[in-house]
């Protein structure tokens, strides 16, 4: 999967992890569940339709799908290329939108299914000094909304995660995001930091301004800008 987590520094984004798909299907295999694996870049949308229709084909249906894949690239606008913008929308916004897609017309053939979306807090406040992570975050966010509510109707229920950039570990993440898809919640936010975080900026956005102000202001003396 083309991009699995975010990096910090300008113009540094972290790929995928060779061997970390076999190690998980092998683990999930030895407790006594099934799990195949397989590697697929998420910014071409026919890479997500066939890993679909391969699930089809062997299962005969889909039944939950999670689109994870994401890059952060940091560092002042004006010394971001349009090639570093290109690349964090095509993971983080086309690749969740990719996949959502694919498996929501099967969804909606099934009658039933649900889709869950990672954000981040990031989708949720302005976040300078990685823009294009926002943006793309920003993206997720409006179009999990909307196809939540396109989909209510039809069967496929739609749930966006929103976790904040540290949390405890990833199988604590995942417990959360599968309670909160058991209770077919609409958003799960969590740990409660991002949740006070938002809360905050609902209540006074010109509060969290003057933060970012000032860390932009601090990112600026340690960064050259050409």
């Amino acid at each position: 999967m083309r991009g699995t987590g975010p990096e910090g520094g300008q113009g540094g984004a972290r790929g995928h992890r060779p061997g970390g798909a076999e190690r998980v299907a092998s683990a999930i295999a030895a407790s006594g569940g099934e799990a195949i694996f397989g590697y697929l870049d998420v910014s071409l949308y026919e890479n997500a339709e066939l890993i679909v229709k391969d699930i089809v084909r062997k299962y005969g249906r889909v039944d939950l799908i999670f689109n994870n894949a994401g890059i952060a690239i940091q560092g002042d606008t004006r010394g971001l290329t349009i090639d570093h913008w290109r690349k964090v929308l095509e993971v983080n916004l086309l690749g969740v939108s990719h996949g959502s897609i694919a498996a929501y017309k099967v969804m909606v053939k099934q009658g039933t299914g649900q889709i869950v979306n990672i954000g981040s807090l990031a989708g949720l406040i302005p976040t300078p000094e990685e823009i294009p992570y926002c943006t793309s975050k920003w993206g997720v966010v409006g179009f999990t909304n909307s196809l939540r509510l396109e989909g209510a109707e039809l069967g496929a229920r739609i749930p966006r995660p929103l976790p904040g950039r540290y949390y405890e570990s990833p199988g604590r993440a995942a417990r959360r995001i599968l309670r909160g898809v058991e209770q077919n919640r609409a958003v799960i936010i969590f740990p409660f930091y991002a949740r006070l975080v938002w809360w905050l900026y609902r209540l006074s956005p010109a509060a969290l301004h003057i933060f970012f102000r000032r860390m932009v202001r601090e990112f600026r003396r340690v960064r050259i800008v050409k």
